[in-house]
């Protein structure tokens, strides 16, 4: 598969998998009704540093990621600044800063911030999950070239053209442009089929002339493309109930089998017109149906099904009750309610985890409010946000359309959609520099969270972690038992208190021995010799080189 080379390539290809644990740090006095473990998430920081962060609990869990990157038109000044540990990396960064028009490296640029965030994406992406990114011509052929690296070229869904705006600019010198893209890939192909629910205006063209108890239908042909000749087997002669005639096709043959069009008689299938008088019968396809197995959605996505920018802008001006803010190209809620119903047209349920890791202004998290007021869904919003306006803007936002807008004309949104989110911003960096000098001593929780998911990839929520007993016992899988020997004291730290002693270790080893699990013990230090571990069935990673073990 080709594969794209820009300059930078080689410094960030493995970046992400350097970038440092940061534990996620509530903050209560800017939470709106926080609830639980399981409640909605606004991050305020780096998007890298964010995503990593929420790979211990999240990884593998997300169905459906939209992010709104960067277009790189030149125009943005946008800045590029992740920490890579390269001094010639650090030097080409610095040389120009920030990224305009007049920086004819910043392709290269654009595509060195969005290698490790894809990467991180991709991990916390389910099986059967969806990305989507939007884009514009500035970028789209280097960004599906970027997918097709990470992701496989095997697993892109759909080029889906947005119409973002109604009318032509008479400002453009050459082209008026009406539409953006917006990428779509799966993961795996555990995406092999979506269906998305009917609207309104395809409800619209079923009818029931014949008052069928069923309800309302449309029919098919049921005249084939294919002649006599190429397809002798479905030539066959049928019966117009009404006169008792026989009916052949002069040229064609019928779409169906004999036997499935046995079928379609039995259960009343066919229309002949409401006397008879239709020449050959076609098809009924009932609404009802066709609302149970939805339809096919389309790479298509007109303004007045997904919205328009500017209704995206008065959207945002209603909430703040300020015709005078101002915010670059906000996108609709109604986009992107229509692609978290593809992204539910996988396995029809209404609990999707959203992430959008460049949250701008809110409207991800809009949209999942009205979709779960519509239909009483229960799906949850994480937004990444690393401006100074995540608090002002992104999650004043959402505070607003939770508890009501009071001048807003939509009813819902006057009344408040209801919800809740924890605003969290990011801690200290848990490394090994810092780890046992006494500097930034990660929480319990978060540690045993990060050590797990560096060992095995799983992924548990760091304030549902704890030891469940005195020998630091904190999670379990169908083949082993983990424990954390570890208090966020660096005195306790430096005592025997924190060494796997071997009074701890048999009662470990008899612990696994009713399970029939091994031991993964994370501890500062041991005393014991690897022969008896082995014999223990006790894997020891000492901390905090187990930091780094995956």
């Amino acid at each position: 598969m080709p594969t794209l080379e820009f300059k930078g390539k080689q410094h960030i290809y493995a970046h992400h998998l350097t970038v440092p644990y940061r534990p996620l740090e509530p903050d209560k006095t800017r939470s709106c009704n926080p609830t639980d473990t399981d409640d909605n998430l606004i991050i305020h920081g780096d998007n890298l540093h964010a995503l990593k962060a929420l790979l211990p609990r999240y990884a593998n869990r997300i169905k459906c990621i939209y992010i709104d990157p960067p277009y790189n038109t030149g125009n943005e000044g946008w800045v590029y600044n992740d920490n890579v540990n390269s001094p010639v990396m650090q030097q080409w960064l610095t040389e120009n800063a920030p990224v305009d028009n007049e920086d004819l490296e910043r392709h290269d640029k654009w595509l060195c911030m969005m290698w490790p965030r894809l990467h991180l994406l991709k991990e916390l992406l389910s099986d059967d999950g969806i990305i989507f990114i939007s884009i514009d011509d500035n970028e789209v052929h280097h960004l599906r070239m970027l997918m097709d690296e990470i992701l496989g070229d095997e697993n892109f869904l759909a080029d889906i053209i947005w119409q973002h705006r109604y009318g032509r600019s008479n400002n453009a010198k050459l082209f008026s442009n009406q539409r953006e893209h917006v990428i779509a890939y799966r993961k795996s192909d555990a995406v092999s089929h979506i269906r998305v629910k009917r609207n309104e205006e395809l409800n619209e063209t079923y009818s029931n002339p014949d008052n069928d108890p069923r309800g309302s239908w449309v029919s098919a042909s049921y005249v084939n493309p294919a002649t006599k000749e190429q397809r002798p087997n479905l030539v066959y002669p049928l019966t117009n109930p009404y006169t008792g005639e026989s009916v052949n096709h002069p040229t064609h043959a019928w779409k169906y089998s004999q036997s499935t069009h046995e079928k379609h008689v039995t259960k009343d299938r066919l229309w002949w017109g409401l006397d008879g008088n239709l020449r050959y019968p076609r098809l009924k396809n009932f609404l009802s149906e066709s609302e149970e197995k939805g339809i096919v959605p389309i790479d298509l996505m007109l303004a007045d099904i997904a919205g328009t920018t500017d209704e995206g802008t008065k959207q945002l001006q209603t909430v703040f009750q300020s015709a005078a803010l101002e915010f670059n190209n906000p996108k609709p809620t109604r986009l992107i309610a229509n692609l978290i119903g593809i992204a539910e047209g996988v396995s029809r349920k209404n609990d999707t985890i959203v992430l959008d890791s460049f949250a701008g202004s809110g409207t991800t998290a809009h949209a999942v409010l009205d979709l779960n007021r519509e239909d009483g869904g229960n799906r949850k919003f994480i937004l990444i946000e690393c401006e100074d306006y995540a608090d002002t803007i992104t999650a004043e936002r959402v505070r607003r359309v939770i508890n009501g807008v009071p001048d807003a004309r939509d009813n819902a949104l006057r009344e408040g959609l209801g919800g809740s989110f924890t605003y969290c911003t990011l801690g200290k960096p848990i490394e090994i520099e810092t780890m046992l000098t006494g500097e930034a001593l990660p929480s319990y929780a978060a540690l045993a969270a990060n050590l797990l998911y560096t060992t095995s990839g799983a992924s548990i929520g760091a304030d549902t972690v704890g030891a469940k007993n005195e020998d630091g016992l904190f999670h379990s899988d169908d083949e082993n038992d983990y424990y954390l020997l570890y208090k966020p004291d660096l005195e306790w730290l430096r005592s025997n208190a924190a060494i796997l002693n071997l009074e701890r270790a048999e009662r470990i080893r008899d612990a696994s021995r009713d399970t029939g699990r091994k031991a993964i013990v994370y501890a500062a230090g041991n005393y014991i010799g690897q022969r008896e571990l082995t014999q223990m069935g006790i894997i020891f990673c000492q901390l905090p080189d187990a930091l780094h073990e995956r």
